[in-house]
C-alpha cells in the first residue's frame, strides 16, 4: 500500500488533484469540524474514515508536532491509515493551522493536552467504543501522546506511535548556550517575543527531499520565524518532564526515527525505549534518515510506514 505523499507534489499535499477528487481516489469519509475549548478558542478538527467494503478494525487519533498541522503531511498520513481500516481523527493544536490562538504559541502544554483528550474521548466513544484505539504522534505531538497515556484520563489506549518524538531537543538544534540559560528572564519580561535563535528553520533541518521541503513551506498556514521566548521555554520544560516520567509509560509503543535526526535527539528515545514500563514496546532508528520521516525518498517512506502499519494492524487484530 502506497504512501499518499507519492501523488503529492511541492504546491500541494493532493497532487494535482482537488480535496474531493483526492479523497474519492483512495476511498476515503473526510469530515472537518470545530469545537470551542474552555478557554474560548475554536479549535479545528477533522477525520477520515474508510469507505465500505473496507470495514473498521480500530481508531487512530493523531497529534501534530510544534509548528505543524493536521491539514498537510499528517493529512497524508491519516489518509493512508484510513486506507489500512482506521477511523482517523485529528485536531489542530491553539496557534496551528486552522485553530484560534496566537501563531505557534504554547505557553503551557497543558492546556493543548486538555483540549487532546477532550476531543480524542469523544470522537472514540462516537465512532467505535468498543473497537481497539491508538495514539499516532510526531515531533513534539510524541511528547503530548505520551503526557495523554499518563494522564490516564478515560478509555486507555491500546498503543501508541512515535514518530520523530521530542522526548529531548538535539544540542545540535537548542539556542545557543548563553542565551537558553537567560531564556526564564526573557519569557518572563516578553514572552511572545519571536526572538529565540534555532540552527535552521525546522522545514530546513527536516526534509531532506527538496521538493517536499518545498511542499512543506506551501502551506499557507506555516511560518519559519523563530520560536516565541516562553514557547522555547515551554518545548524545554516539557522535555524534562517526559524524560522524568519514562518510568512511569506503560503504553505498548512503537518509536520509528531518524538516525540524523538534528531536531529531535535519537538518544532520548532510545532512553524512553530501555527505561519505559511497557511491557510491549519496539524501536527502529533508520540510520541516515532526518527529522520528519514522511520527508525521505519514496521507498524509504515506504519502509518506515509499512512498519507504523504492521505494528497497528497486528495489535488492532488480537
Amino acid at each position: 500500500m502506497v504512501h499518499p505523499i507519492a501523488e503529492a507534489n511541492e504546491s500541494s499535499p493532493f497532487g494535482s488533484l482537488t480535496p474531493e477528487k483526492f479523497y474519492d481516489r483512495h476511498s476515503v469519509r473526510h469530515s472537518t469540524n470545530h469545537f470551542t475549548n474552555p478557554r474560548g478558542l475554536k479549535l479545528f478538527t477533522q477525520s477520515w474514515t474508510p469507505l465500505p467494503p473496507t470495514n473498521i478494525t480500530g481508531v487512530i487519533c493523531a497529534v501534530h508536532g510544534y509548528t505543524g498541522e493536521s491539514s498537510w503531511f499528517v493529512q497524508l498520513t491519516s489518509v493512508h491509515l484510513a486506507k489500512a481500516g482506521f477511523a482517523v481523527c485529528a485536531i489542530d493544536h491553539q496557534g496551528h493551522g486552522f485553530s484560534e490562538g496566537l501563531q505557534h504559541h504554547i505557553p503551557d502544554i497543558n492546556p493543548v493536552v486538555d483540549d487532546c483528550i477532550s476531543f480524542f474521548n469523544s470522537f472514540r466513544e462516537t465512532h467505535a467504543p468498543s473497537l481497539p484505539s491508538f495514539l499516532y504522534s510526531e515531533s513534539l505531538g510524541g511528547a503530548i501522546a505520551l503526557l495523554i497515556t499518563l494522564r490516564r484520563d478515560g478509555k486507555p489506549y491500546d498503543g501508541l506511535i512515535l514518530n520523530g518524538a521530542m522526548c529531548g531537543i538535539s544540542p545540535k538544534y537548542k539556542p545557543p548556550w548563553p542565551l537558553e540559560h537567560f531564556l526564564s528572564l526573557v519569557a518572563t519580561i516578553i514572552p511572545t517575543w519571536r526572538v529565540i535563535p534555532t540552527r535552521g528553520s525546522i522545514p530546513e533541518v527536516s526534509f531532506k527531499v527538496d521538493w517536499k521541503r518545498k511542499l512543506a513551506m506551501a502551506s499557507p498556514r506555516r511560518s519559519i520565524a523563530r520560536p516565541r521566548a516562553s514557547t522555547a521555554q515551554e518545548l524545554l520544560r516539557i522535555c524534562r518532564e517526559v524524560q522524568s516520567r519514562i518510568p512511569e509509560v506503560e503504553v505498548p509503543f512503537l518509536i520509528v526515527h531518524g538516525g540524523d535526526d538534528i531536531i529531535c535527539d535519537p538518544a532520548c528515545v532510545e532512553d524512553l525505549f530501555q527505561r519505559a514500563a511497557s511491557k510491549d514496546k519496539t524501536m527502529k532508528i533508520y540510520p541516515g534518515m532526518w527529522h520528519q520521516l514522511i520527508g525521505e525518498q519514496d521507498d524509504d517512506v515506504e519502509v518506515v510506514f509499512g512498519d507504523v502499519v504492521g505494528w497497528l494492524k497486528t495489535r488492532a487484530l488480537k
